[in-house]
């Protein structure tokens, strides 16, 4: 039997400190050891040696060839670690930690990456194709850390300190970071990074890569171009955002879309686009804007359509009432795992900014408002699916009237058409996109124009 690892002084090693331990001990470690122990050293000389008032205006391609030229300089030096042929490498992470964010830069070059999360000083996972894996990540002290924090917080004008250690931000290339430190963040600042490929995905991407049925893609793009209210439901991390950008490119060009969101994370093609952000408030405790003014505002910008990023407080009743008054094919998401769940949430949403509204008063307003509910999921295996398109018919008495258009069992790995008449279907013929919708409804292998 082979003897257990033991630590220098004859103790048993800790699980943590074997697995430590044996990560060390292959050779591909200890090159990375290495590299990351040059990288003070290099830095400092290169800090030392740099103008960096004729250096801050380099380009990003200039300042790194410029850092490489002192690196190669530098190792010249009696007491230089030697490099071993990275000195690109060293010149790019040097790049990340004076104008970047230091370690997490080559993460962030991922293409495969979408989310990086950070958990203190000593743990960072990221997410590929939907699995989470942890990163051989490494920040020198919680300083280094707390700084590559300040600067994604500063990029947005905040501050994240021991008075203010929460801050919602977003980097330059539009991924949405939340920050929080310490003395919240026991273990050192915590920092997640949610990031979107480049140029959006488009209904037809997603029904390319499996997340929705070839005809739910003809639907909902019908919707769109049909003026349908959507609301686009789901649990974190289910993919929300992503099919509010992909529905949002079948909007007319002529169209005036005003969006609203906590932290700028939809990307719409359109040329008549108004961007809005909430604000926090500052380190004084002022000048805090809630979505709810922003919707306020929004309607008197004569908006033809309002799209919020997600709807999570009292601000549901305006947004409910700009689908009702004149602004059809209005988008929102919601947080809720299935679409009757949606409409209880946002009845109990609306409540919280309503006041003694009678509860049939507002589930009036919710089913008048809501034309269809497109739940989105995220499963085991990292894939992510729209579940259900459910048209919002009406009421019942007191009872929503609810009809699954498209379904997913998870069960037999298969979509389903119902084949149910939709309650919008003259509409949508009115508009134009009559034979799109019996083209989707037809493509399930169901019989177009069952009856409830």
């Amino acid at each position: 039997m082979a003897q257990s690892i033991r630590h220098r002084h004859g103790r048993p090693l800790q699980r943590a400190e074997r697995d430590a331990a044996f990560r060390s001990a292959t050779p591909e470690a200890a090159s990375r050891d290495r590299f990351e122990a040059a990288v003070p050293w290099y830095h400092q000389r290169v800090l030392e040696a740099m103008d960096t008032e004729s250096a801050s205006n380099l380009s990003e391609d200039g300042f790194t060839d410029l850092t490489l030229s002192i690196i190669r300089q530098a190792e010249t030096a009696a007491d230089a670690p030697a490099l071993g042929g990275a000195h690109q490498r060293l010149a790019t992470r040097l790049v990340d930690e004076m104008r970047g964010l230091g370690p997490l830069g080559p993460l962030l070059r991922d293409p495969d990456v979408s989310d990086i999360l950070v958990n203190g000083l000593h743990s960072v996972y990221v997410e590929r194709k939907g699995i989470l894996s942890r990163e051989e990540v490494k920040f020198r002290d919680a300083d280094h850390l707390t700084r590559i924090a300040q600067r994604i917080a500063e990029g947005v004008g905040r501050h994240v300190d021991e008075l203010n250690p929460m801050c919602d931000a977003r980097l330059q290339d539009g991924s949405r970071v939340n920050i929080i430190g310490p003395p919240l963040a026991v273990d050192g600042a915590a920092i997640s990074i949610r990031r979107f490929k480049k140029g959006g995905f488009s209904v037809k991407d997603l029904a390319e890569g499996g997340t929705v049925h070839p005809g739910m893609a003809v639907l909902l793009e019908v919707a769109t171009k049909a003026q349908l209210n959507v609301v686009v439901s789901g649990g974190t991390g289910s993919g929300k955002t992503t099919i509010l950008n992909a529905l949002s490119e079948n909007i007319g060009a002529e169209e005036r879309v005003v969006t609203l969101e906590d932290a700028a994370e939809l990307s719409l093609r359109q040329p008549h686009v108004v961007r809005l952000e909430t604000r926090a408030a500052s380190s004084e405790g002022s000048g805090e804007i809630h979505m709810r003014d922003l919707l306020k505002n929004a309607l008197r910008m004569r908006p033809d359509r309002i799209i919020v990023g997600e709807v999570r407080g009292p601000e549901a009743l305006e947004a409910l009432q700009a689908m009702n008054t004149g602004h059809p094919g209005s988008m929102f998401t919601v947080h809720a795992n299935n679409p009757r769940e949606t409409v209880r949430r946002l009845e109990y949403l609306v409540m919280m900014g309503s006041g003694d509204m009678p509860l049939s008063a507002i589930r009036h307003q919710v089913v008048s408002a809501v034309d269809l509910i497109v739940q989105a999921a995220r499963f085991r295996d990292g894939k992510r699916r729209i579940i259900s398109i459910t048209d919002v018919a009406g009421l019942e008495g007191d009872i929503p009237l609810m009809e699954d258009l498209w379904s997913y069992d998870a069960g037999t790995d298969r979509f389903t058409c119902s084949g149910a008449r939709p309650s919008f279907t003259q509409q949508v013929q009115d508009m134009g996109f009559g034979q799109m919708l019996a083209s989707s409804m037809s493509m399930g292998g169901s019989r177009w124009g069952q009856t409830r």
